[in-house]
């Protein structure tokens, strides 16, 4: 099993001293039984006192509060930690879960709640359209083929655009526009799973792409950045992880570290500044992942 350092650098630039409000950092991930944390460390200037919390969903969120101005704010996440991926022909459903339709237990329908619920307006009903395609294509409704399908096509027929502003698309303007981000993609893939009343998720996390490692050899998509994708949730199997930007079913090359509802709600780094607009100079992020 891999272990991987993720070294995660946020520096944001002004042209003079500034104020810093609260800042809510997701960077860390949770221990558990397919990534075991080695070592973390949190590196914030100027100084701050830090709180960690739980967020809603168990995510762990550290919370910065600044007590002098500056010029520059500087933010650098580093975890090592084992990765123990699963394999796409280790998902194993149960035997009632197979083929769609099917309907979650009685028991685990509270707790799934609003995650099988569609978020986002569909007026014309075209969400529904390109999922239906994917489901009459699958002769007895396999439910692992109907989700792989759907994952593979928004690789092979969307176009990756990386963008610079902040938010994630609608799925509708994504499906229009045949681009989109790696957020953008997730997002269609959760609201295209809730169409067909599947519980989905959003995880924000990172990407690693080592042939070595995991025996792909094709140059995967969202490396040097955060990356993003989809969980569904399928009896038997529990979260199963989609990555529709690179066509991966399971997290073989994916380490996650916040899981949401929403993508709104999964922001590695946010908070505010009191000064002049004009300075902000601007900001840079990168992601180191070595192995």
């Amino acid at each position: 099993m891999p272990v991987l350092t993720v070294t995660h650098t946020t520096t944001y630039r002004y042209a003079n001293p500034v104020t810093f409000g609260e800042h809510r950092m997701m960077m860390r991930p949770r221990d558990s039984h397919d990534l075991r944390l080695l070592e973390t460390s949190l590196i914030i200037h100027p100084a701050a006192s830090i709180r960690w919390i739980h967020d809603v969903f168990g995510n762990s969120v550290a919370i910065a509060r600044f007590n002098e101005p500056a010029t520059e704010l500087s933010v650098e996440s580093k975890f090592r930690a084992e990765h123990f991926p699963l394999a796409e022909d280790g998902v194993e459903i149960e035997e009632y879960a197979r083929h769609h339709p099917f309907s979650y237990d009685a028991s685990e329908v509270p707790d799934i709640g609003r995650t099988a619920e569609r978020h986002y307006p569909d007026p014309q009903h075209q969400l529904d359209a390109w999922v239906r395609r994917f489901v009459e294509a699958s002769t007895d409704h396999d439910t692992m083929a109907i989700l792989s399908a759907m994952t593979k096509a928004i690789q092979a027929e969307f176009t990756y655009n990386p963008r610079d502003e902040m938010g994630t698309q609608e799925p509708v303007v994504t499906l229009n526009s045949g681009t989109g981000t790696c957020r953008d993609y997730a997002l269609l893939m959760m609201e295209a799973a809730r169409t067909l009343g599947f519980a989905a998720r959003f995880v924000s996390g990172y990407l690693y792409d080592d042939s070595k490692i995991s025996g792909c050899a094709e140059t995967l998509i969202g490396g040097g950045v955060t990356h993003a994708w989809a969980q569904i949730y399928l009896p038997g199997a529990g979260w199963v992880p989609f990555d529709p930007t690179n066509g991966i079913v399971s997290d073989r090359n994916l380490i996650r570290v916040a899981v949401t509802r929403d993508p709104s709600q999964a922001v590695p780094l946010k908070g505010s500044f009191t000064g002049k607009p004009t300075d902000f100079l601007g900001m840079d992020v990168t992601v180191e992942i070595r192995a």
